[in-house]
């Protein structure tokens, strides 16, 4: 067994290579250029929006407050009329993406550390690199990719963007089992 306290190098070393990574993915690859779609007629779609002055948070339409009320010629009516969806409202202004980074950054510390907890449980110091790899590897992609597939499942995200991510997810796992490999205690 390992101690997660003796892991903080390659914890951190692991996050950042994924942060440098991931901005590389997506900042100069065109790999997510298509993840996003531009609403057709977008600035009539944004005026109309605009005049109602709706609060941040997360939004489902045509929403339904119970089991029993989707069952209601109304609500079936809006769904077979159109549109569906879920929408994010955002504050309005340019948002920095610092804090997003930052919180990107302190995700990555946390896949690590679990990578690093569950590889520490089942593996001694001077254990075989491959080993390592393959632990941490599979632990790490499970947290960066698994999750994003609840996104396609319940809020019909395209299958293709969630698929691109957790590809990025695989990435970042072999470079996290890479970096735990690289030094893990001997």
């Amino acid at each position: 067994m390992v101690s997660t306290m003796s892991l903080l190098i390659p914890i951190l070393v692991s996050a950042v290579v994924v942060f440098i990574a991931s901005s590389i993915v997506h900042m100069v690859l065109p790999f997510h250029k298509g993840d996003m779609k531009q609403l057709p007629q977008e600035d009539a779609v944004l005026a109309a929006l605009r005049k109602f002055n709706i609060p941040p948070g997360d939004y489902v339409l045509p929403h339904c407050s119970s089991m029993e009320a989707m069952k209601s010629p109304e609500f079936i009516e809006k769904k077979k009329q159109g549109p569906s969806g879920f929408v994010t409202i955002l504050p309005p202004g340019m948002t920095g993406m610092g804090g997003s980074l930052a919180m990107w950054f302190l995700f990555s510390v946390l896949v690590s550390l679990f990578a690093g907890y569950v590889a520490g449980i089942a593996l001694a110091p001077g254990a075989n690199y491959l080993r390592v790899f393959q632990i941490v590897g599979t632990t790490a992609f499970m947290g960066y990719a698994f999750a994003q597939m609840q996104q396609s499942i319940w809020y019909k995200r395209n299958w293709g963007t969630t698929f691109r991510i957790m590809l990025d997810g695989f990435v970042y796992g072999l470079l996290t089992a890479g970096v735990f490999g690289w030094l893990w205690p001997r």
